[in-house]
């Protein structure tokens, strides 16, 4: 999909803008871009809905990001970019991982700004020591080595068992997308996921309808976290994805666009 250069101060986002009606912001996992969400964007448009799915900073076809990009900054980056967009409308925020960091800063940051929040496969809390120091060998690694051997180690974490079997179209399209991003936007955001907030005492503060969505086969973020997490969010709703590992939006795109509209039309 064409995306448009949108400027919100000192970079240059890459931002593809679809339909009219309420606005739904849809923001990418890592180490991905806009395209993660095409069966979102074409079938959201179609019901009525104003999509914007930008690259964030640092990946995709937005401007580069160097050395650390924060959640934080991210949410930030997305504010600055409705505000440029004239979207005086409060939005629903949809995030898948990366994404869903970014929605929890983006509640507490930027509130008047959101209707709604749709949390694909992701968590509240931080990393622990293990894993955050994980992220910043991958992160030396990648600016060093590039994204080669990215794939090989991403994907069967990435998707679930059916998936990685049976649909290579899926397989072969998150490969590309991996491929293709800026290795020192990577770099930057996973340093920025290192150190990001755990949001956990949050969970009970947030007060917009809030929808999450979790594959069943997901091996980074397994069903009972996010179950967990709906309920520690008053009157959050809860949808399981069968068939589907962490990239529950392009492994069953019919299934999530469903929970997705549901959602939407009856909050």
């Amino acid at each position: 999909m064409q995306g448009q250069r949108i400027p919100i101060g000192e970079v240059t986002l890459n931002v593809v803008i679809q339909g009219e009606g309420e606005p739904v912001l849809l923001a990418h996992g890592f180490p991905l871009d806009h395209s993660m969400w095409e069966a979102q964007i074409n079938v959201l448009a179609a019901e009525g809905y104003q999509v914007i799915a930008p690259d964030l900073r640092g990946f995709g076809k937005s401007d580069p990001a160097k050395d650390k990009t924060t959640m934080s900054q991210f949410a930030d980056d997305l504010s600055r970019l409705l505000a440029k967009l004239n979207v005086t409308k409060p939005v629903t925020f949809c995030g898948l991982s990366m994404g869903g960091y970014i929605a929890w800063q983006f509640f507490l940051r930027h509130r008047a700004r959101l209707a709604r929040l749709i949390l694909c496969d992701t968590r509240a809390n931080d990393d622990d020591e293990n894993v955050a120091r994980g992220r910043l060998v991958m992160a030396a690694e990648v600016e060093r080595f590039g994204l080669e051997k990215a794939p090989g180690t991403m994907l069967p974490k990435l998707l679930g068992p059916v998936t990685l079997e049976k649909n290579e179209a899926v397989v072969e399209a998150l490969r590309a997308t991996i491929l293709r991003q800026d290795p020192a936007g990577v770099a930057a955001a996973q340093r920025g996921m290192a150190e990001r907030q755990n949001v956990v005492d949050v969970l009970p503060t947030i007060d917009v309808p809030t929808l999450l969505i979790c594959g069943d086969a997901d091996a980074i973020t397994p069903p009972e976290v996010m179950q967990e997490m709906a309920a520690a969010i008053p009157g959050a709703e809860y949808a399981e994805i069968a068939h589907a590992g962490h990239m529950a939006p392009m492994e069953r795109a019919v299934e999530t666009n469903t929970a997705m509209l549901d959602f939407l039309k009856s909050t």
